[in-house]
């Protein structure tokens, strides 16, 4: 196997299309088509299954995708130090919510892309800690931001970097923002504003009402928290979102925290990368580099 196959089923096990792979890497698809297959007999097992027109990862893939990103690293690794390049280059697929990626990733890729110019940093959205969890773990990601309670993860390193509180917030005019304790009762008839299925902050909430036998019927479900939060200005419902999102909109009176009694336990923003993952400079500087500034905010 050599370094372009590799590349190649990377690209390949990200995409999940030879179709966009080709166009991505340049290549005729049959090139494509050609690579996986040399790859496969090497092998001897296939990495993908094609389920009609489907594509998917095989268990053999979701094995070999680790190591080829290791093998990946360590040759442009060893390339820039044959040829004397004293700059770390190469690229980073990073997982990480919108809220991260909006209230605490940018002072830290300021000060990553001062030390390392000449790394690619690529953020993919990682809508809920499940999804980051099985990319972390097919090794399409580097590294990720999961924001959920401690538990322990055998194949992977999780770091916890930060307490996040959560508020439950509403208009200004709502009624519920005038009473002087909000419990789950008072949500049933309510209109709840949620972020995606799997998403940690929402599954503590809706936990938290199931315990006290209440059941949320009325949900509008979105992908970006952004969206939560002018619905909330709007007066179309309440949402649970974390402080970093809502803190300014509070001070400034776009929203109101609702005096919410609740069991829900603590959550944190943690980084995480699977444990055999191959630890470039660049990877090490990034997780060096979110957990100083993190673990100080």
């Amino acid at each position: 196997m050599d370094h372009k196959q590799l590349v190649t089923f990377r690209t390949a096990a990200e995409t999940l299309n030879f179709t966009k792979t080709a166009h991505i890497l340049n290549f005729a698809q049959s090139s494509v088509t050609a690579q996986i297959k040399s790859l496969e007999e090497e092998l001897g097992k296939p990495l993908f299954e094609r389920l009609g027109k489907r594509l998917t990862l095989a268990e053999a893939g979701k094995e070999f995708i680790i190591y080829a990103n290791k093998m990946i690293s360590l040759q442009e690794e060893a390339k820039n130090a044959i040829s004397g390049n004293e700059e770390p280059a190469g690229t980073l697929v990073i997982g990480a919510q919108e809220s991260q990626c909006t209230y605490r990733l940018p002072p830290i890729l300021k000060e990553f892309k001062r030390q390392y110019p000449n790394v690619k940093l690529i953020f993919k959205p990682a809508h809920s800690d499940e999804l980051a969890r099985e990319q972390l773990m097919k090794g399409m990601l580097d590294a990720a931001f999961i924001m959920d309670v401690t538990k322990p993860e055998d194949a992977l390193k999780i770091t916890p970097l930060i307490q996040e509180k959560i508020k439950l917030v509403a208009a200004p005019e709502h009624p519920l923002a005038g009473k002087a304790e909000v419990r789950p009762q008072d949500l049933q008839q309510e209109t709840l504003l949620l972020t995606e299925t799997g998403c940690s902050y929402r599954t503590l909430l809706e936990n938290s009402c199931t315990e006290a036998n209440v059941y949320l019927l009325n949900k509008f479900e979105f992908v970006s928290i952004e969206a939560i939060k002018q619905c909330v200005i709007a007066g179309l419902g309440i949402a649970a979102l974390p402080v970093m999102v809502v803190e300014e909109d509070i001070r400034h009176g776009n929203m109101a925290e609702l005096n919410w009694v609740h069991s829900i336990p603590p959550i944190f923003t943690h980084l995480a990368w699977h444990k055999d993952k191959w630890m470039t400079p660049p990877l090490k500087g990034f997780i060096d580099l979110t957990v100083n500034t993190l673990s100080q905010a």
